[in-house]
């Protein structure tokens, strides 16, 4: 009997279990990435070097830390196959409890926080009982949603504006971290705190990165090459550094970036290491096969809709302290944008696919876009245009690449 030889593919690995990476892989597999990396250049020159400048970063930040906040949490409805429509009202409406808690009846920011969120997770817990236990459609159930809390905000707030927020609760869309000392350099300073994040931040990324190398070396994973890995760590630690530095050479580190910066790595975790993210995972990708396999299905949609509660809480009470009012008109298209920084960022329609980081490049990029776009001065109408544009592209390549794949 002659011995069957099955052909060998040289290029996976040098015999050592460190496989080479194609340029076109990297590309494939960091493309988002890479457009929002040509969007900011773009912007740079077109502003004439305004884009990058400390003060408009931190702007950037401030102004859109609540839309990555509510991606994350939409990303998991987007994975477990639909949507929620009703977060923007949900969030302004938080802000309304907030202000009528904070402003009118004098309780403490700490204690209002938390019966926002409280509710929050209650208007969250009430859409996915419908939505997991009913089997009412998600569309229909956050659509209602989407204008019942939309009316509760305006009858709440009488159709006025709330303001201003104490100090402390302001602080926290407005903020910045203490700066505990200052270095002087030239002219200028940086904030010490920021430099210190920046620092402690690059340790935590390399010990990270060798850890998780070790392991996949140890257990006869392959792994990438050492220059490729050598790179990218070189690449993660000057991002990091520029990052940090150019935030201390203004007024350091945002708040918001802090609150959201947790709330991502939280979730990333969840999604990648949990029983749980594994569910929400399968469950988008075949809810008869998830719940044949153990699942239990309505429970799973019931947490997720509950955490886009919570989500959708802190996103309302992000926008309000950034603004520092409650406003009737507060969270209108959020829900648009939280979808679109899914989508862009490599979400399926169809569900089970999506990453945290994605939404989150995703949402930077619809960030950039309104940013230097505002700053060109680009009527606000084109901008809708634009904006719509890009969505749809995004969402015709996922079924392009679903095509493709088939």
């Amino acid at each position: 009997m002659s011995e069957v030889k099955l052909p060998v593919n040289k290029n996976l690995n040098n015999g050592k279990g460190e496989k080479e990476i194609s340029i076109s892989k990297v590309i494939k597999e960091n493309g988002m990435l890479i457009a929002l990396v040509a969007v900011v250049v773009i912007f740079q020159i077109l502003t004439k070097g305004i884009m990058l400048k400390p003060l408009n970063i931190t702007n950037l930040i401030q102004q859109n830390g609540y839309i990555l906040i509510l991606a994350v949490g939409m990303l998991l409805v987007v994975i477990i196959g639909t949507v929620d429509l009703a977060v923007g009202s949900v969030s302004a409406f938080i802000g309304a409890v907030a202000g009528v808690a904070m402003v009118n009846k004098g309780l403490h920011p700490v204690l209002a926080i938390i019966i926002a969120l409280a509710i929050g997770m209650i208007v969250g817990a009430i859409q996915g009982y419908w939505i997991a236990y009913k089997d009412i459609p998600g569309f229909v159930v956050t659509l209602a949603g989407q204008l019942v809390f939309r009316g509760l905000t305006m009858i709440l707030l009488n159709g006025t504006t709330i303001a201003p927020f104490p100090t402390a609760f302001a602080n926290l869309g407005s903020g910045f971290i203490p700066p505990l000392f200052y270095f002087i350099v030239g002219n200028g300073y940086l904030v010490g705190s920021s430099v210190l994040v920046g620092i402690a931040l690059s340790l935590v990324f390399i010990w990270s990165d060798i850890n998780k190398r070790k392991k996949l070396k140890k257990y006869n994973f392959n792994v990438e090459s050492k220059n490729v890995f050598l790179i990218k760590t070189i690449a993660k630690v000057a991002v990091i550094n520029v990052a940090t530095l150019v935030l201390a050479s203004y007024k350091g580190i945002p708040n918001i970036l802090v609150i959201s910066g947790v709330i991502i790595a939280i979730y990333t975790f969840i999604t990648n290491k949990t029983v749980f993210g594994r569910q929400v995972y399968a469950v988008g990708g075949n809810k008869k096969a998830a719940a044949l396999s153990g699942v239990k299905v309505a429970k799973v949609q019931f947490l997720v809709f509950l955490n886009m509660g919570l989500m959708a809480a802190i996103a309302g009470l992000a926008y309000a302290a950034r603004v520092n009012s409650a406003q009737p008109k507060a969270g209108v298209n959020f829900e648009l944008d939280a979808l679109a920084a899914c989508y862009i960022g490599g979400a399926s329609t169809s569900g089970g696919i999506g990453r945290v980081m994605g939404a989150v490049v995703g949402g930077l990029v619809m960030g950039v876009l309104n940013n230097g776009m505002s700053l060109l001065g680009v009527d606000s109408n084109w901008q809708y245009v634009i904006k719509g544009l890009v969505l749809l592209f995004a969402v015709v390549f996922d079924l392009y690449s679903k095509k493709k794949k088939a």
